[in-house]
């Protein structure tokens, strides 16, 4: 009986192990099961990452307008701003001269289609706080902007969502680029200002060091008056503008090279502090020198009109090269009477410096469309541009904008009288925006980079004492 007893006990243990045996696979199984869900979340989360941005509704029309042409663009401001009033802001009155090329060109589309418009062209720069003020309403006043100076637009207007950048689905075709590839602001056109020096005495200057040579007082808008000034002063220090000022003094004579040494050789300390590259120091001369020594004026015209004169014998400035198309010829009075630096034979260094303007849709703008479509017929066609067109050293960012202006204003070759006819001189057969931005050195301004040293390098630009002409 005990044996019997032994074995039922050894066979329920049998059985209980197997069973448990027989549950453990189970419960391998079932782990699966429950990770199933887990797993299921895991890949459900980049899905929303990849969801659409959190777009403003302006936003949200721009994304639309970017894959859309011009005429499409018009029907759609037509929809939205016929027998509307338009308000726009910038630093350029041009675009009051724009605004109706532009809606007459709406018209073309659509005979009954009327719109009135304002614009306005804050002073002193005060158009960051026009614009500022406006965007703390939840639709603004102002449809649009054309604005200059990166560096301000980068940190006050664009990022706090002031402003909006729209890029034309034309002007992208014209670039060989889309809306999603082009990194940047949209450009207007790119200006220049360059260094010009009266020839009816005996100076010349074939260097732009010579500028910053002794008893030498250049005309020129205070960098307080104009930020894009000081602006091209940030820009001298990134490494390959640096580099220019570098490769220019070694082109100086050598007794010149020995004025400019000792401001050099105290300026490596400074360099290494702000951070600058190896050939910071040259950049940072010649900044020091510039501020100490330059003229303050006010606006470029009184300097376009001082030089040209013939008795402005041995002066130069660096002013907006536009402005010699203004000069009015008399027995005193001449564009011959000034050359710019750069078109001499052997010069050497920067020829001047460029900045832009740039065009945005405000981001709460009462027409966003018709801003979109304004901005679209600016940059895509040659009427749009003809406010700016009619001005040397004024370059369209559309290539093929650019070419048809060239071809309707001919300032290759000095440009053309009011009555249609070809008129010549020397310092206004503009050379065009290839020549200067390799051949004629110009600086360009690069919005991010001023943004990243305006701290640094501005604030030692702001301990220069400035030159005092009185």
């Amino acid at each position: 009986m005990k044996k019997i007893v032994a074995i039922l006990l050894a066979l329920s243990m049998v059985l209980a192990m197997a069973a448990c045996g027989s549950q453990a696979p189970a419960a391998t199984t079932e782990a699966p099961k429950t990770d199933a869900p887990a797993s299921a979340e895991a890949t459900e989360a980049p899905a929303e990452t990849e969801a659409p941005e959190n777009l403003t509704e302006t936003q949200k029309i721009i994304r639309e307008a970017e894959g859309m042409t011009l005429e499409e663009l018009a029907k759609k401001a037509i929809e939205e701003s016929n027998g509307k009033m338009f308000y726009g802001v910038g630093n350029s009155s041009r675009g009051k001269s724009a605004l109706p090329l532009f809606i007459a060109y709406l018209q073309t589309i659509d005979p009954n289609y009327n719109m009135e418009f304002e614009w306005q062209q804050p002073k002193n720069n005060k158009i960051f706080d026009q614009l500022t003020a406006d965007s703390l309403k939840t639709t603004g006043t102002f449809a649009m902007t054309l604005i200059q100076d990166g560096n301000q637009i980068e940190s006050k207007m664009v990022q706090p969502g002031v402003l909006d950048t729209f890029i034309p689905k034309d002007w992208a075709d014209a670039n060989g680029t889309t809306a999603d590839e082009y990194k940047g602001f949209l450009p207007l056109q790119t200006l220049n200002k360059v260094f010009e020096f009266n020839c009816t005495g005996d100076k010349t200057y074939d260097n732009c060091w010579d500028f910053v040579a002794e008893g030498e007082h250049g005309l020129f808008m205070d960098i307080d008056s104009e930020i894009v000034g000081k602006n091209f002063l940030y820009m001298l220090t990134r490494d390959d503008y640096a580099a220019w000022m570098k490769e220019a003094y070694e082109a100086l004579p050598a007794d010149e090279q020995a004025y400019f040494q000792p401001t050099i050789k105290a300026m490596e300390s400074e360099a290494a502090d702000l951070g600058l590259g190896p050939d910071g120091a040259y950049a940072l001369a010649w900044i020091k020198l510039w501020v100490e020594s330059y003229n303050a004026q006010t606006d470029d015209g009184p300097i376009c009109n001082t030089l040209v004169d013939a008795s402005a014998k041995n002066q130069f400035g660096l002013l907006v090269y536009s402005k010699l198309r203004s000069v009015e010829e008399s027995s005193s009075v001449s564009v011959n009477n000034i050359k710019v630096a750069a078109y001499e034979d052997g010069y050497q260094g920067i020829g001047g410096y460029g900045y832009c303007h740039y065009l945005f849709v405000t981001d709460n703008s009462p027409l966003p469309w018709t801003a979109c479509a304004f901005i679209a017929y600016m940059t895509c066609t040659a009427d749009g541009f003809s406010a700016w067109g009619k001005d040397m050293g004024g370059y369209s960012s559309n290539p093929k904008v650019a070419e048809e202006t060239e071809a309707n204003f001919h300032h290759s070759i000095g440009g053309m009288a009011d009555d249609g006819t070809t008129v010549e001189f020397a310092a206004k057969n503009d050379r065009g925006y290839d020549w200067w931005t390799t051949n004629g050195k110009l600086v360009l301004e690069d919005p991010e980079y001023c943004a990243d040293v305006a701290f640094t390098v501005g604030s030692w630009i702001e301990m220069l004492t400035k030159y005092s002409a009185g």
